[in-house]
């Protein structure tokens, strides 16, 4: 069976890429089974003001022996396609395209369109990491809908994606599976429901000493770590805020922050920089709601604001791969204080260091934390609840081994041997 994963390539940043990685990797390692990437060159329209190619990281994960082709440029439809052509000559059984941006319906559409009439024994799986946008603007709904509207099949990781796919086309019926099997040729859309794999890509470093670490950062008995792009959905300020109140009950407590802000990873001096950031705003306010605006989120200046420098240590960058097992296994908890959710790589990622999470009941999240058993919920925008579970995690820590057996259930083999569970 041969399958082709569109999304981003390990050049790139962020969440997809590695959970596009790890997927190409489990396919990969199926007897039988023949993978191979082709890739965005750019994701995004021009106007966007942000640097998504990884150019810290030394470890990418993919070796030669799985063909990676970067070809897709959003802003070139002449690309659109070669990106068509050149899935149509490679003739796989499967296609597996990465739904996480509204706006890619748009040259999604154009790219699916083209396969299927070419290839109509093929079949075309989204895998959708949501449905409905954070943002939520009315011209997101309308790519959303042009893009979701041409698969055979779709994957999704939570119910709540379900229930979105569901109201964004009432008049279609989706056929559910859990197990992968599927008939997709009948007057149906089948719907994959499985989760988000935990990432084992990111090894442990063993013989780690977690307290040398934590001298070295300066870091104090319990360590809460918040991790990924600071964005304001991912709820940095809720983080700050409750630990604030935890800090007033008990001294010994740390808040590590890893990541890099989202909207600032370009140098403002540069005229193309601020030509960029100066059409970007005008299309925001077009576009977006004024409350989902991010130009003034600067959750970062509250740690001055309360003082906390002396319990908070910050590496304000994007974290390079080879980096990243530090910062976990140095940490005891990590916190997802979202103010909305969709199934979260973090959380993934956190399973796969055997760490607990401490989340707000947004989105996918009470699905998949289980109460004392790897997790703790508060209640959103209740700061006080927060704390009082940060608390909670010190006083009644959770058993690692609940943590690590959910992990191997949530595992990549599982994942993608559901994806060729066909019967065909």
């Amino acid at each position: 069976m041969k399958i082709v994963c569109f999304g981003p390539g390990p050049l790139f940043k962020g969440g997809i890429s590695n959970y596009n990685t790890s997927l190409v990797k489990a396919l990969h390692d199926i007897p039988g089974i023949e993978v191979e990437v082709v890739s965005w060159t750019s994701q995004y329209p021009a106007i966007v003001p942000r640097e998504f190619i990884d150019k810290s990281s030394k470890e990418k994960f993919l070796d030669d022996t799985i063909p990676v082709t970067y070809v897709t440029n959003y802003n070139n439809p002449f690309t659109w396609s070669e990106t068509a052509r050149k899935i149509i000559q490679a003739n796989p059984d499967k296609i597996i395209f990465q739904w996480y941006n509204a706006q890619q319906g748009l040259p999604l559409s154009f790219i699916v369109k083209k396969i299927k009439k070419a290839l109509p024994s093929t079949e075309i799986i989204f895998d959708l990491h949501f449905v409905i946008p954070k943002e939520n603007s009315k011209i997101d709904r309308f790519f959303t809908r042009m893009g979701l509207k041409h698969p055979h099949t779709f994957i999704v990781h939570a119910k709540k994606t379900l229930d979105e796919l569901k109201a964004l086309f009432p008049e279609e019926k989706f056929v559910e599976t859990f197990d992968g099997q599927r008939d997709w040729h009948k007057n149906s859309r089948p719907v994959l429901r499985l989760y988000h794999p935990v990432y084992d890509i990111f090894k442990p470093i063993e013989n780690f000493d977690k307290e040398k670490v934590k001298q070295e950062l300066g870091l104090r008995p319990y360590v809460f770590l918040f991790f990924g792009f600071i964005r304001k959905y991912k709820g940095l300020h809720n983080c700050i805020e409750a630990f604030k109140i935890l800090t007033e009950r008990r001294r010994d407590v740390s808040l590590l922050i890893c990541g890099e802000s989202f909207w600032n990873t370009l140098d403002d001096r540069k005229w193309n920089v601020k030509f960029k950031k100066w059409l970007f705003s005008i299309a925001k306010k077009l576009f977006l709601k004024k409350e989902d605006d991010e130009n003034d989120y600067r959750p970062l200046e509250l740690i001055e604001k309360y003082g906390l420098q002396s319990f908070v240590r910050v590496e304000n960058r994007f974290i390079a791969n080879e980096e990243v097992p530090k910062f976990f296994q140095v940490s005891d908890a990590v916190l997802l204080f979202y103010e909305t959710a969709t199934p979260s790589g973090v959380e993934s990622l956190s399973y796969n260091f055997s760490l607990p999470v401490l989340a707000t009941k947004v989105g996918h999240f009470p699905e998949t934390i289980i109460e004392g058993k790897n997790g703790y919920l508060a209640e959103p925008g209740n700061f006080k609840q927060m704390a009082d579970i940060m608390e909670k995690i010190i006083t009644h820590p959770i058993d690692r081994t609940n943590i690590d057996q959910m992990a191997k259930k949530f595992s990549w083999q599982n994942y993608a041997k559901a994806i060729i569970n066909d019967g065909h």
